[in-house]
């Protein structure tokens, strides 16, 4: 089992806020998961990766390659309290999933 946080490099956050968003997407991934989804990646260890693209373009075709693979993910806005305008997409999380599926997504992406 593994979850896959992906990042946009393009929008300039700082290290703290890009921690935040990938927290808020690894979360609204995780409660959209099953519960035997849940329990099994809680058991294995939460593994988890973080991967950067460089447009919102490429968040949204991620996220619809990942509900074709029937993996959970979530899509994350900013709120626009900080560094962002309100809005802004900023990260998605895919998965937990079964560690080949989540890869078919976004095993061709690079590390933050």
């Amino acid at each position: 089992m593994k979850q896959a946080i992906v990042v946009r490099t393009d929008i300039g956050m700082g290290t703290g806020k890009l921690a935040a968003q990938a927290s808020h997407a690894s979360l609204k991934a995780y409660e959209n998961s099953h519960t035997a989804s849940q329990s099994d990646w809680k058991a294995d260890g939460q593994k988890k990766i973080v991967l950067a693209v460089a447009s919102e373009r490429e968040i949204h075709e991620l996220a619809e390659q990942a509900r074709r693979e029937g993996l959970p993910n979530a899509v994350i806005s900013d709120a626009g309290y900080t560094q962002l305008e309100p809005g802004t997409v900023t990260a998605l999380a895919v998965g937990p999933g079964e560690e080949n599926l989540v890869d078919r997504v976004t095993g061709d992406l690079s590390l933050v």
